[in-house]
């Protein structure tokens, strides 16, 4: 069952980020913050957190328009627990998100990822999104970031 992200879920989605993305540290740190600003924030009707939950949380995504933009939207965190991965949640989740984004009269919609990723990187050309750009050495050395795009209503 997919459905808003509530502030019990917090460690349950710390556990996710570790288990599923082998967050280091400081990242989880950092994701703790990103959630604790989410949920003390009144207007959340810009960006959103996703929670699938299935005898606990099993995937999560979190949403955010990017800034200056009229209808452009990140995916700036999708997760599924390692045992629940290939079995189409975290298809469900990005279809999901993008609904809700058609909804709200998002036209595209961008993710980031490590080229090192190559899993990740067949599962969002499978899901229809195409490699837009590819910023060599941007999270240090040798470690390039990948953009995808993916054109959800008109003028895309």
């Amino acid at each position: 069952m997919i459905r808003p992200t509530v502030p019990d879920d917090t460690n349950a989605l710390l556990t996710l980020a570790n288990a599923a993305i082998d967050f280091e540290p400081k990242e989880l740190e950092e994701l703790s913050k990103i959630l604790t600003d989410y949920f003390s924030d009144d207007n959340k009707n810009s960006h959103f957190w996703l929670t699938d939950e299935d005898d606990g949380v099993v995937a999560a995504a979190y949403c955010a328009p990017e800034r200056m933009t009229n209808g452009t939207w990140n995916l700036l965190f999708l997760a599924v627990r390692p045992d629940r991965q290939g079995q189409g949640r975290g298809t469900a989740m990005v279809r999901y998100v993008e609904q809700i984004l058609k909804e709200r009269g998002g036209r595209l919609l961008l993710i980031e990822t490590l080229a090192s990723f190559k899993d990740t990187r067949k599962f969002y050309c499978k899901c229809g999104y195409e490699e837009e750009a590819r910023i060599r050495d941007f999270y240090e050395a040798g470690y390039d970031k990948i953009v995808y795009r993916k054109v959800l209503g008109d003028g895309g």
